[in-house]
């Protein structure tokens, strides 16, 4: 019963796994085309179906792409040739090219594109578009001059009428040098003004005016030119620091130094005093206007001398290149080329400190207070200085006057 010979009862088999259901066929989308005559034909049936029949639960579709017009690139291609760049591409390609010609201005002259236009046939006036150039034109840039009527005053300032959209305001401290108690009896409505611009417009259109800017700036070139010329003048001390006293001059500050006086010992006491001054510096950007007594001692000095006059002084200074002359207050320079027409050896052959001198004068410089001098045009021959001092300057008044005909006739010739 349990031998091995006896054979092993059967078992029962696993069941065998159904057979997938058939897949149906995938669908494949027609695209029907049309003829030349706009009517479409329907295309073969696939894979043995017929077009006209339905798989079950096969929705028809309509063709979702409209075939291109005539004379397209997709008439004579078949489905499997076209390419995306071929469904990209527009369809209407009349509408296209002149679209592109529109852009680049070369539109052709084909019926069915509009007329092209050219810029004289906008109309353009180039008077009107200056006239409004100039209605927005900001009116008052920094530094510069304009022109108004007052219009208004206010406590702290007045405005003025300068033919902007807005007028210009002038506050109390810059409508001018001085101090202003009553801005409506100094400026009364339609008082003309000439100020300058300090500050440009703000976001109410309004800029900032001054009348104190623009005295001071006439000042400034005022004393410029006082400069140029070289003078002294008369200022009044109005003051006093430990470097030195003030003054006023053209409504502008000055300073003299305690070295530039000639009592700058007791500088103090010069305070309410008159005195005569000359320029040593004048600088509008740094507002620094310097003056010397001194100096104008030595302008008042030059403006007694002239060229070609005999002057007397006395050596003061011997120098290798010469001698200095005190001439009263200022030096004047003897050049070793202009002492004597002959061969010198040694500027002591001739002069010696504390000799007294006469020279001609050939050259003044004020700005840089030099004065030339020259003993050569006393001479009769060359060398007589030398030779002979005591007698040239003795002659000396003689000489210089035949020298003085002499320079006379050599200019008169030269004109």
């Amino acid at each position: 019963m349990g031998g091995s010979g006896s054979p092993e009862p059967k078992r029962p088999k696993a069941p065998k796994p159904q057979a997938e259901a058939p897949r149906r066929p995938l669908q494949v989308l027609h695209i029907s085309k049309r003829s030349k005559e706009g009517v479409s034909t329907p295309q073969e049936p696939i894979a043995g179906k017929e077009s006209a029949k339905l798989q079950p639960n096969e929705i028809p579709l309509k063709s979702p792409i409209e075939e291109p017009s005539q004379g397209d690139s997709l008439d004579n291609k078949g489905l499997e040739a076209v390419t995306m760049a071929d469904l990209l591409a527009p369809t209407n390609r009349k509408a296209t090219q002149f679209q592109e010609d529109q852009f680049f201005g070369e539109i052709s002259d084909k019926s069915s594109g509009p007329p092209s236009r050219s810029l004289d046939d906008f109309d353009f006036d180039e008077d009107a578009f200056l006239a409004a150039l100039d209605e927005n034109q900001p009116i008052g840039a920094t530094g510069e001059l304009a022109k108004g009527k007052v219009i208004a005053i206010e406590s702290d300032g007045i405005y003025v009428d300068i033919g902007g959209k807005a007028p210009g305001f002038m506050p109390k401290n810059e409508c001018g040098l001085g101090v202003i108690t009553n801005l409506k009896e100094r400026f009364p409505k339609g008082t003309e003004l000439e100020v300058l611009v300090t500050r440009e417009q703000n976001a109410d259109g309004i800029v900032t005016i001054s009348c104190r800017a623009l005295e001071l700036r006439k000042s400034w070139d005022k004393v410029s030119d006082m400069e140029k010329e070289g003078k002294a003048l008369k200022v009044k001390v109005n003051g006093f620091n430990r470097g030195g006293v003030t003054c006023d001059l053209e409504g502008l500050r000055g300073f003299i130094p305690r070295s530039q006086l000639l009592n700058g010992e007791k500088h103090e006491e010069q305070v309410g005093k008159t005195i005569s001054v000359a320029f040593l510096e004048v600088n509008p950007d740094t507002r620094k206007l310097v003056l010397s007594e001194k100096k104008a001692l030595i302008v008042s000095r030059f403006s007694e001398l002239e060229i070609g006059q005999l002057i007397t002084g006395k050596v003061a200074a011997i120098k290798p290149y010469g001698f200095f002359v005190d001439l009263g207050g200022v030096s004047g320079l003897l050049h070793h080329t202009l002492i004597t027409g002959g061969s010198l050896r040694s500027l002591r052959e001739v002069f010696n400190v504390g000799d007294e001198i006469k020279a001609m004068i050939i050259e003044l410089d004020p700005g840089r207070g030099r004065i030339g001098l020259n003993t050569v045009l006393l001479e009769n021959q060359p060398g007589e200085i030398i030779a002979d001092k005591e007698k040239v300057m003795a002659e000396a008044e003689n000489r210089a006057k035949k020298a003085r005909n002499a320079l006379n006739k050599e200019e008169k010739s030269d004109q």
